[in-house]
């Protein structure tokens, strides 16, 4: 108890970066798409709505294991952002390796299936950038 406001203040601020981390990571990965992500969940579509809280679990899954391994607040910045591009490249990547469909238009039409595959995807690299960047 003796240092109970120096570990409120890191909580805080810890806090504080999670939330800068997912508001840019939404940010980008909405630039990444075909779509407008906003426009799909609030229409009820659940592909985009699982899609698009897949990506944000994935963020505070790298974000965590990078806040448990760094040093300063700085560096746990700097990872965060590396573990977003890092995501980035997979479904662009995912993308290009399915030619047969695009997910964008998978999402877009609700196909709930491309949807959970993607999730898999999102969380299993997510916790495996996390296992690097630690």
């Amino acid at each position: 108890m003796e240092h109970l406001g120096e570990d409120l203040a890191n909580v805080a601020i810890g806090l504080g970066i999670l939330l800068l981390v997912l508001v840019v990571g939404a940010f980008v990965f909405s630039k990444l798409t075909r779509f407008n992500d906003a426009d799909e969940i609030n229409k009820g579509n659940q592909a985009a709505g699982m899609y698009f809280g897949s990506k944000l679990l994935g963020l505070c899954i790298i974000v965590g294991m990078v806040s448990y391994s760094s040093d300063s607040w700085v560096s746990m910045l700097i990872w965060s952002g590396i573990g977003i591009l890092i995501l980035c490249l997979v479904y662009l990547l995912f993308d290009w390796m399915t030619p047969k469909f695009k997910v964008c238009e998978q999402i877009e039409s609700g196909n709930m299936a491309i949807a959970q595959l993607l999730r898999s995807i999102i969380i299993g690299v997510s916790i495996v950038i996390g296992t690097f960047l630690m």
